[in-house]
């Protein structure tokens, strides 16, 4: 049994020494876990003294991420890194930190105070360039560190935002991945054409339904034209800004849009394509390669596609490239909120796929505290211990809330449709969201969707990953596809807001805790896939071995027996453990 003795809570203390020392933390090297520390122990990391713009700070806890894990296996080819050599210039994991201000530098005194508590959202960006905390910016898997103005004054913001004083370190730290999971319901794409943007409309020739654009056609700047009819030629002329430019393409096959995008865009691609009457799935694919960043295609159309096109799911996620149809003829029918909500169906069936990870179990959290949520939420993960997990978590909070709750096991023998359609009577879900990184899973999830679905690319996969979706469903039955990337400092706010108000529990997200030498084996716990909840790390807690929450009524019964229903994280067992084994 782990006892007091073993461990430590290290403060800093005032007056006495500048630093605490030592002050371990661990520096990423380079690709793989061997060069994540110095031969698998924290390092000990000198600070030099607190600059005027900077705030020392003590970090309370650090919740760990599968993005850490991807982090560990690009290396310097992670896409925030830049090509950055770690051997020569480190950097830290630990992007979802809770941090307790110990000393203030003079230039911002009226801003901070000793003894403020801080939750850093990671998402930073400068002049649009990505330089995210716990990527570019050394993150939090350490003792105590600098905050400046690389985090506290960027662009006239600053990422670190004040923590309710009532709030454990858990909650603090696991607001991040929370903001995450809030950003999916929010509305990320773009729903209307882009003010002084590109867009290209494709039709035939020979089209003779007579369309109209009563809403957007004035806003772009230029307009290519390919192969549409007259009628369609004079509703631009008509429509269109005084300002705007017209550039007719006709004669132009699929496997030339490529050609004709490069050439009318520089390259960006467009940021509206608009498709009358879809042709074929290669005319789709082909045409949605050319959506620029943050683009959205528009189908028209009352016919099926014959066959169904590949898509860029990974560009949906990290990209926000938006797919809206309308059956026409008015074309602007397919934009607005009204048509394209964010949020899951109140009283629908809401699918998760991939279910029982730490990310599943928050969606699936979420849908059921929400005041209109869905009135079944269904889980559906391969790992049915996992599951067991998950239900042990859930189960109360679901009867609590009045939601049938479903975590059911897929397999090559039970299929996740075959499950969807049992439960749901063949008709399907209201809402599916993807919490595994694969395409052939995103394809699979899209064909749960009933009429009116909503599809949520919340994992990520790379930009290039091509699947089949059928987007002929966005203009015959209103079906939707979105994907969500990371969150943004209103959606963190929010969180904690919720939190500290007692509506939301994000420490109820906790699987096994850890102290600061425990980060190596948290990492391997992830990639392993070892708990069903998140890892968290207590850095100022030395010698305590990565421990899962069901391990704790044994290892160490005065902090287990605090734990809440289900073996559930709450603010009491994380004091206990605290009050428990500070040095003296």
């Amino acid at each position: 049994m782990l006892n007091s003795e073993s461990w430590s809570f290290r403060g800093f203390q005032h007056g006495e020494t500048p630093l605490p020392d030592p002050n371990l933390g661990w520096h990423l090297y380079g690709v793989g876990l061997e060069n994540m520390g110095s031969d698998g122990m924290p390092e000990e990391i000198g600070l030099p003294e607190t600059a005027p713009n900077q705030l020392l700070v003590r970090v309370d806890a650090v919740g760990l991420c599968f993005s850490d894990v991807k982090l560990v296996n690009l290396g310097g080819g992670h896409p925030k890194l830049f090509g950055r050599d770690l051997s020569a210039e480190p950097t830290r994991l630990g992007h979802e930190a809770t941090v307790t201000v110990v000393e203030v530098g003079r230039d911002l005194e009226t801003t901070y105070s000793k003894g403020d508590r801080l939750a850093i959202q990671p998402d930073i960006h400068i002049q649009g360039r990505s330089t995210a905390y716990g990527y570019t910016i050394s993150g939090a898997l350490i003792q105590y560190h600098h905050l400046g103005p690389e985090v506290l004054d960027v662009d006239g913001s600053s990422y670190a935002i004040q923590v309710d004083r009532n709030l454990g370190y858990a909650a603090a730290a696991l607001s991040e991945p929370w903001a995450c999971v809030h950003a999916a319901y929010t509305q990320r794409r773009r729903l209307e054409p882009l003010e002084n943007g590109r867009m290209w409309i494709i039709g035939h020739q020979d089209d003779d339904r007579e369309y109209s654009f009563s809403v957007g056609l004035d806003k772009p700047s230029a307009i290519v034209l390919t192969n549409v009819s007259e009628h369609v030629r004079a509703l631009v002329e008509t429509r269109r800004s005084s300002g705007s430019i017209v550039i007719e393409r006709d004669g132009i096959r699929p496997e030339d849009y490529g050609e004709l995008s490069a050439g009318c865009t520089d390259g960006h691609g467009f940021d509206d394509i608009v498709l009358l009457n879809p042709g074929s799935a290669e005319q789709v694919s082909r045409a949605a390669l050319e959506i620029a960043f943050r683009g959205t295609m528009n189908l028209v159309g009352e016919q099926p596609l014959e066959e169904v096109p590949m898509v860029d799911v990974g560009r949906i996620h990290y990209d926000y490239t938006a797919y809206v149809g309308c059956s026409g003829p008015e074309i602007s029918a397919a934009y607005g909120r009204e048509e394209n909500r964010c949020d899951l169906r109140p009283g629908g069936v809401a699918v998760f796929f991939g279910a029982a990870g730490p990310m599943g179990q928050m969606h699936m959290q979420r849908a059921i505290e929400s005041a209109e949520g869905p009135r079944m939420v269904i889980g559906i993960d391969r790992d049915e211990e996992r599951l067991a997990a998950a239900e042990t978590k859930l189960s109360a909070i679901a009867e609590q809330n009045d939601c049938d709750l479903h975590l059911e096991s897929s397999s090559a023998a039970i299929s996740s449709g075959s499950i969807v359609s049992r439960l749901t009577d063949g008709i399907g879900a209201d809402d599916v969201v993807v919490l595994v990184p694969s395409g052939e899973a995103m394809a699979e999830a899209a064909r749960l969707m009933a009429p009116g679905g909503m599809l949520v690319l919340f994992a990520g996969v790379p930009n290039g990953t091509m699947a089949p979706l059928d987007l002929s469903r966005t203009y015959l039955d209103n079906t939707q596809f979105t994907g969500t990337s990371g969150s943004n400092l209103a959606d963190q706010e929010a969180v904690l807001s919720r939190a500290a108000d007692g509506l939301l529990s994000p420490e109820r997200s906790v699987g096994a805790v850890g102290g600061i030498e425990a980060a190596l084996d948290g990492v391997r716990a992830m990639i392993e896939g070892r708990y069903a909840g998140k890892v968290l790390i207590f850095p100022q807690l030395t010698g305590l071995p990565l421990t899962g929450l069901d391990e704790l009524r044994d290892q160490i019964p005065e902090v287990g027996e605090q734990l809440g229903e289900g073996d559930v994280w709450t603010a009491r067992a994380e004091r206990v453990l605290i009050e428990n084994f500070k040095a003296s």
